[in-house]
């Protein structure tokens, strides 16, 4: 099975963001990945749609965009207009789940659910066959460069069980202290999408990382 590499945004040089991109889109990176945090859900704030927007104009590589943000729902058409492939809420954000799932199918993106480290995967059940990515927190939300948590694992091995027996076909995607040294074990545990961020934009070259990551990643198969 294929994994794909998705590079956060969050652990590049902003002064040069479009050069970053091109990085690790040259590199064979397969989405680029936006952290969206807005003070309130998160102790931090980063980007909203124009940079999304920004980044749409110099990359065709799929736009990851995630909604660490209180009230997802207000923003959606935002970030869906501004070129957003796959909009990821987060299920402790989401009072009507099931009705934002829907709402980001029918503005023309893949929908994502979030969960956190705490955030057991029931929350999640009823609606399993609504989502085209489970995103699991292997850290913490809120800042880039934590260590990963290593029941982390464990949670993606359910979350594939989880969605077997729903017969759901959303891809497991991690986020969260994501690096060479745990990327074939989060493979072998059922993950389909990596998200890196230090660990690729906080490197000497971020293609060599790129790179790197996958060529890890791949032992997991």
């Amino acid at each position: 099975m294929s994994v794909l590499i998705a590079p956060s945004i969050l652990a590049a040089d902003f002064a040069r963001l479009a050069d970053a991109v091109a990085e690790v889109e040259a590199a064979g990176a397969d989405q680029i990945h936006v952290d969206v945090m807005d003070g309130h859900f998160v102790p931090n704030i980063t980007v909203g749609p124009p940079v999304v927007a920004a980044l749409r104009k110099v990359t065709a590589l799929p736009l990851d965009v995630h909604l660490m943000i209180a009230e997802p729902d207000r923003y959606l058409e935002a970030f869906a207009s501004a070129g957003a492939s796959i909009i990821t809420v987060h299920a402790e954000a989401a009072t009507h789940l099931h009705r934002t799932l829907a709402r980001i199918r029918q503005l023309g993106a893949k929908a994502g659910v979030a969960v956190n480290p705490a955030t057991p995967l029931d929350h999640v059940r009823e609606v399993a066959a609504e989502f085209d990515v489970l995103l699991i927190m292997s850290v913490n939300p809120g800042f880039g460069g934590q260590s990963f948590i290593p029941r982390s694992v464990a949670k993606i091995a359910a979350a594939k069980s989880l969605l077997t027996e729903a017969k759901g076909r959303a891809d497991i995607e991690v986020d969260g202290g994501v690096d060479l040294t745990n990327a074939a074990s989060l493979v072998r545990a059922g993950a389909t999408m990596l998200v890196a961020g230090v660990s690729i934009f906080g490197t000497p070259n971020a293609g060599d990382a790129t790179r790197a990551l996958r060529k890890a990643a791949g032992a997991g198969n």
